[in-house]
């Protein structure tokens, strides 16, 4: 059988005119797929495609939605049509293939999308079909960031943030744990550098014998994930087999929940807040909670850091994030518990990938980064530890503090520690870790108290220098609020893979005046 009639065995004439060549462009246009047509193609003409138009490409039983865009005559020969890697990929086909090209649907969705853009509340039929067209890719990457700005700041109200959860969980696969009447789960909401409890916390739960399959994100705004962090330690990218096998086995596991497909459409909404920086109430309570109900978790302590710099500036929001959390959480059947925590400067020493798991493996060990005669790692270990107690309480109903006993009792004869090794060993191995090929160490200029520290442009100084999509970028601080510090005291060494990085980061810090403020001794104010 030939490639015409695999495509489809009764064509009409029409229809046949609709069939082209495919020509892999080459081009990686990330998860939006793209296919480039002649200007003069008759299909074009025929149909009324423009550039930007959407067209739904066909081979064999799969389809796809892709903008079009139109080159000159010279790009393509005729009867040919070039696509992305995406639509490629998508297709399952391969350069050579014949493909057909036809309208998009209409994607009725989009009419509630902009009735969100008026203000107007939705119900959960009309979310359910949003997010079932965006995670069918129906949707443009255009038309999911109209959709995540009508949704962001407080423009959800709990109803909403409701249906939007359920239909995040309902339009993906969930993880079914018939054995376990209970599964716990932890997460961070961020805006924190460096705070990479996550590994602490499964290591020291799961040690006690209770169940954490944890499915991490990879970084959204942050210079690193959980996801990202174990990246640059063991294999993360496991499917639902191996999950499962590897909790039967250590009744933990540490992955990356994109490669499973529990909440697709959160995974296509996270690329688009990514790239608009923005992390909207409503849409991070769905994000969170669909992630953990569709990990098949009945139980989830929430971390809410808050800081002047943090994702959250006030105990007012905080309190407030904890009700909705709560709220949606026991609408949608999972029990949480929220703790509000100091955000007020990063937690630990290395801010991305390896430095952070840097910072996760002393703790774990047992050892400390030592300046001053202080452990500079303390902070890191205490909210551990607190987390992990939350937990023990919640599974268990016992008082706090006598779970924060057992936690530190499970970290310091070091049962996490070997619990730990399971986890990783059963997903592959403990990898070695690599350093940044340039560093760059930073001084203080000028002596005084350090006073306060930016979350924020902190974590962007990590991004500039390539994290998290470098594992090994990214920085180690080397003072904390309260320090004093003098002209010969290092701030931070800044960790990137190429002097282009390195460079545009600094010019980044020395464009900031408050990353870092110090107050001199005198009483007079300086930043850096």
């Amino acid at each position: 059988m030939d490639k015409d009639s695999a495509l489809t065995p009764s064509l009409s004439q029409a229809e046949v005119l609709h069939v082209q060549t495919i020509i892999d462009m080459g081009i990686d246009t990330h998860q939006e797929p793209v296919v480039y047509m002649r200007s003069d193609c008759h299909i074009c003409r025929s149909e009324g495609f423009t550039a930007n138009s959407r067209v739904t490409l066909s081979y064999v039983d799969n389809s796809v939605i892709a903008t079009l865009n139109v080159v000159d005559e010279s790009i393509l020969a005729e009867g040919t049509v070039g696509l992305s890697k995406i639509a490629i990929a998508r297709l399952c086909a391969n350069n050579g293939d014949v493909i057909q090209i036809g309208h998009a649907p209409v994607v009725t969705s989009l009419s509630s999308v902009r009735k969100k853009v008026f203000g107007h509340k939705l119900n959960r039929d009309e979310l359910v079909e949003i997010i079932e067209d965006i995670s069918a890719h129906r949707y443009t990457d255009i038309e999911i960031a109209s959709f995540l700005s009508v949704c962001a700041g407080k423009r959800l109200d709990v109803d909403e943030i409701i249906g939007l959860t359920q239909a995040m969980v309902a339009c993906g696969k969930r993880l079914g744990w018939p054995d376990q009447a209970m599964i716990l789960d932890k997460h961070c909401i961020g805006g924190l550098p460096g705070n990479r409890t996550t590994p602490l916390v499964v290591s020291i739960v799961s040690a006690a014998g209770l169940v954490i399959p944890k499915t991490s994100s990879r970084a959204i705004t942050s210079p690193a994930g959980t996801a990202d962090t174990m990246e640059s330690l063991t294999t993360v990218n496991l499917d639902i087999v191996d999950i499962q096998r590897v909790v039967a086995e250590t009744n933990a596991c540490l992955a990356w929940g994109g490669a499973v497909n529990l909440s697709p459409a959160d995974d296509l909404l996270i690329r688009i807040e990514k790239a608009l920086d923005l992390d909207g109430e409503g849409q991070l309570i769905a994000s969170v909670l669909s992630k953990k109900i569709a990990a098949g978790s009945t139980h989830a302590v929430i971390d809410i850091p808050v800081g002047p710099t943090a994702k959250v500036r006030n105990k007012h929001d905080a309190e407030r994030l904890a009700s909705l959390f709560t709220q949606v959480g026991a609408d949608c059947g999972i029990y949480i518990r929220c703790v509000i925590t100091d955000g007020s400067q990063p937690v630990g020493r290395g801010i991305g990938p390896v430095e952070e798991a840097r910072d996760v493996l002393s703790v774990l060990q047992g050892g400390s980064i030592q300046q001053n005669g202080k452990n500079e790692l303390q902070d890191l270990r205490e909210r551990s530890l607190c987390l992990s107690a939350h937990l023990f309480s919640l599974a268990s109903g016992e008082s706090f503090e006598n779970c924060l006993i057992k936690a530190k009792s499970i970290l310091d004869e070091g049962k996490a520690w070997q619990q730990f090794k399971r986890i990783v060993n059963a997903q592959g191995g403990l990898k070695i870790l690599s350093s940044a090929k340039y560093q760059h160490i930073e001084y203080a200029q000028t002596e005084g108290n350090l006073i306060a520290i930016d979350n924020r442009q902190l974590a962007r100084l990590a991004k500039l220098a390539g994290a998290p999509s470098t594992l090994t970028a990214g920085l180690r601080l080397h003072v904390r609020v309260g320090d004093k510090v003098s002209n010969d005291v290092a701030l931070f060494t800044l960790m990137s893979e190429s002097t282009g990085e390195r460079d545009y980061a600094l010019d980044f810090y020395h464009q900031q005046s408050s990353m870092f403020t110090i107050e001199p001794l005198c009483g007079e104010s300086n930043d850096e």
